[in-house]
Parts: structure tokens; sequence; C-alpha cells
């Protein structure tokens, strides 16, 4: 993997790419909500429900690091991949629906 003293640049970088899908993430549900956006029906309950998944896997993915006696920011990264992974999930899932045009007159 990265050389320890590249991890805080890695860290950086995965926290904004983190930061960057959330809001496109949140943009596209509030779009959804408005009709603008093709949402699946449960989007609304799955937004709430997952979130908590989320936060016990990365914090069971950085104790593992941790216990496995990983430096801090190994243990930050394990945990902050975890969650990348649902950010970047959210992205494409919704990203594939695209935006609905039904709402506009024809």
């Amino acid at each position: 993997m990265f050389d320890e003293a590249f991890l805080p640049l890695l860290l950086a970088a995965q926290a904004t790419r983190i930061g960057m899908e959330a809001q496109t993430v949140i943009a596209m549900r509030l779009a959804g909500m408005a009709g603008l956006w093709d949402s699946p029906p449960d989007e609304m309950h799955r937004m709430v429900a997952e979130k908590a998944v989320a936060v016990v896997e990365a914090g069971s993915a950085a104790t593992q690091a941790t216990l496995s006696g990983l430096s801090p920011a190994r243990a930050m990264h394990a945990g902050m991949s975890t969650i990348g992974r649902y950010t970047s999930g959210n992205v494409q899932r919704l990203g594939d629906r695209g935006p609905t045009w039904s709402i506009w007159p024809l």
C-alpha cells in the first residue's frame, strides 16, 4: 500500500472524495423528492436505514485495524474505505437512474 509518509495525503484525498460523493447523493435525492430525478420508491427509507449499517461497518473495520496493531491513520483509512464504498455505490446507483422529465409538458 502507501508508505506511512503519504498516508495523511491519502486520508485527505479519501475524505474529499467521500464529501463530494455525499453532496452528489444529497443533490440527487433532493431532486428525487422534487420529482426531477428518477428515485426508487423506498429511497427515503433507504437513506436513513443505510447510515446505521455504514457506521457500524466502518467502526468495526477501524476497530479491527486498531486491534491488529495498525497505526491510527491506517485504522482511519479502514473506516473511511467502508464509508467510501457506500457513497460511491449510492452515486452509481442513483446516477444510473437519471433525471425524469415527466413533470415537464411536451
